[in-house]
């Protein structure tokens, strides 16, 4: 095959939605191939492997992301009914979410604040600028809610997401040795803590690493922790002075 017919192929390809979509999935399956070869470390997580090597191919073969969302927006779609099927581990286990419904709702708010807290405090005593503050303040909730408040209150939402996968990444490489620690063995304790500060990258965690228990406390974790961030963010950020 010629150099005239590889271009011509290339052309082709790259105005088919479907290229992005066979790229992400490819992706992956290289990243959890690469995690397993790592004795499925947190340091090297599959997403986080994928998604550098997504950002290398985008950029080797020069495709812009609205042109390669045009493809992969068939996985984003899926990123609802994945949330929603977190229910049913979490109805499996409805009698212990209920009795420790009280302490996992204060929990939540408490962790809420004190990520925002420290996270703007530990900012802006490094000179980071009212912009990056205020996509660094919804980092501890899943990329869709982060994305939304960080627009919401000033901020920039592309920054909001990468810092969302960065946290996800270091939660689940830390959480583990934390719990060793301070000896933390409950199942819904690990995960609650793990959705709460890691959010979707801590309760794949929770489920792969942990069991169905702290799966279910993760997904609620993180569910909860979206909703009163929503809320509680703008409220924070104003009594900050940031906004």
């Amino acid at each position: 095959m010629n150099i005239a017919a590889l271009d011509q192929l290339w052309v082709y390809l790259s105005g088919n939605p479907l290229l992005s979509l066979l790229m992400t999935l490819v992706a992956f399956a290289v990243a959890v191939r690469i995690n397993r070869a790592l004795g499925g470390s947190s340091l090297f997580h599959p997403v986080t492997l994928s998604v550098s090597m997504l950002i290398g191919l985008l950029l080797l073969v020069d495709m812009d992301y609205a042109t390669y969302f045009e493809g992969a927006q068939f996985i984003h779609f899926l990123l609802g009914p994945a949330t929603v099927a977190l229910a049913i581990p979490l109805y499996d286990h409805r009698d212990k979410v209920r009795q420790l419904l009280w302490p996992l709702l204060l929990a939540c708010v408490v962790g809420i604040v004190t990520a925002v807290g420290s996270t703007l405090g530990l900012a802006a005593l490094m000179g980071a600028r009212p912009e990056t503050l205020l996509s660094l303040a919804p980092r501890s909730v899943t990329s869709p809610i982060a994305m939304g408040v960080a627009e919401q209150i000033g901020g920039i939402p592309s920054l909001a997401a990468g810092l969302v996968l960065l946290t996800g990444s270091i939660g689940c490489v830390v959480a583990p040795w934390i719990f060793r620690v301070l000896r933390v063995q409950d199942p819904a304790v690990q995960g609650f803590t793990l959705g709460l500060a890691a959010h979707g990258f801590g309760t794949a965690h929770a489920f792969a690493r942990i069991g169905a228990v702290a799966g279910a406390f993760s997904g609620l974790a993180m569910g909860l922790t979206g909703l009163l961030t929503a809320f509680i963010l703008p409220l924070l950020v104003r009594l900050a002075g940031i906004g």
